[in-house]
């Protein structure tokens, strides 16, 4: 019988591997120089931790039980155990904290989806007890950063506000508030125009509908609604937000501001973000993240809030959108020795030479010959695996060297 993964799992093989190590240093080379520090948080969490006081569905949780029958679950995402790290850990550091992490995170697919991946590899940055635009900024070019150090080209920054979002729907009658945020979230103008509202609420909720497009048209049209003093503020929030930005980078960021916006986490509090891809006539969504002031809250033993923003880029979708990018690994790095043993009985002199190769100044592949193949076959697997140098070791320990 061939045994496979269960279904939802997968394997990745070396030449995958490669190629999403590099994406993954590149990123974190970037993440350094902004001067963040790398966490690891634990895979396994207490199932409360990653609900996040019901902002997280638990039915995406992998859920787990300790011989107690206490409720355990794999981590559906990172924010909210560093944020659970940052309060317990550290709560002695309220100066801003610039964390980053590389990671595999765990969903349920939706009902359905039998044979959906449920394992995830994300790259990512949290920026905890920092509030205000500056630190929004921060993030948002971090972001591109990033992105730009990969070489990926085509993606725009899809940006909301979340506690916008959610005041823009307040006139509307709380038992069809969530299918009017529903509709609008999912591009639906049909379901919204057949919605029981009364035409001027109608009116309102296409006017909603259409807050997405360059910024500082989508502004100038929200300025015109009635909005309370809270929603003023955002606004004038975020066009301090856009001045900044286009001060503060060499081109202009990709930005399409899209007010209705809604993230998959519901602990969102401002502004939020998507990057999308555009690759083989395909979208795909690169990373997402956003602002939550009220996260580690839940968390803090005092129950104190604090800010906090952050990212996650998704190591899957930038690996599928860089494929056809030259910078990406196409093959395999080989070793760059192979240390072969003339006679049976210089295997030891071999196995002293490939440690005297292996211990020198820089990191060097030294193979060594198991034996059993012709020469033929030796100058054949190292031309197939781009071996550049071969040793051969006679008994004395005296080396042969040749250079393919």
């Amino acid at each position: 019988m061939i045994h496979q993964p269960p279904a939802g799992a997968r394997d990745l093989l070396p030449l995958e591997v490669a190629q999403k190590a590099w994406i993954n240093d590149n990123l974190q080379r970037v993440f350094q120089q902004w001067g963040y520090q790398r966490i690891v948080t634990s895979t396994l969490e207490w199932l409360e931790t990653l609900t996040a006081g019901g902002a997280v569905d638990r039915t995406k949780v992998i859920q787990l039980q300790t011989a107690e029958s206490q409720a355990l679950g794999l981590r559906p995402e990172l924010t909210a155990s560093i944020a659970r790290a940052a309060v317990t850990r550290m709560a002695e550091n309220t100066f801003p904290q610039r964390l980053c992490y590389r990671a595999n995170v765990f969903r349920h697919p939706p009902r359905g989806s039998h044979g959906k991946q449920m394992e995830f590899y994300q790259a990512g940055v949290e920026l905890l007890f920092a509030a205000g635009i500056v630190a929004d900024a921060e993030i948002l070019l971090l972001l591109a950063d990033s992105l730009d150090a990969l070489g990926l080209e085509d993606w725009q920054l899809i940006l909301g506000e979340a506690a916008l979002g959610r005041s823009l729907l307040d006139p509307f009658p709380e038992p069809i508030r969530e299918t009017v945020r529903h509709c609008v979230a999912n591009l639906d103008r049909v379901g919204l125009q057949e919605l029981p509202l009364d035409e001027d609420l109608k009116a309102y909720a296409l006017d909603i509908f259409d807050l997405r497009g360059e910024p500082e048209t989508v502004l100038a049209r929200v300025s015109q609604f009635d909005l309370g003093p809270e929603a003023q503020e955002i606004v004038a929030n975020l066009k301090a937000l856009f001045t900044l930005l286009a001060g503060s980078t060499r081109k202009q960021l990709p930005i399409i501001l899209d007010l209705t916006l809604i993230q998959t986490f519901d602990y969102y509090t401002g502004i939020v973000f998507e990057v999308v891809n555009f690759a083989n006539h395909q979208s795909y969504i690169l990373g997402q993240g956003g602002r939550y002031d009220q996260l580690l809250g839940l968390y803090h033993p005092q129950r104190e809030n604090h800010p906090g923003i952050g990212f996650c880029l998704n190591i899957e979708e930038l690996h599928t959108c860089l494929l056809t990018s030259p910078q990406l690994p196409k093959q395999l790095a080989g070793s760059a020795w192979l240390v072969i043993a003339t006679e049976p009985n210089a295997q030891q002199q071999v196995f002293h030479y490939a440690q005297t190769l292996r211990q020198g100044d820089e990191m060097v592949r030294v193979e060594v010959e198991l034996g059993g193949r012709s020469p033929a076959e030796i100058y054949a697997y190292a031309r197939s695996s781009h071996i550049t140098h071969l040793a051969w070791i006679d008994p004395s320990g005296e080396p042969k060297l040749e250079t393919l």
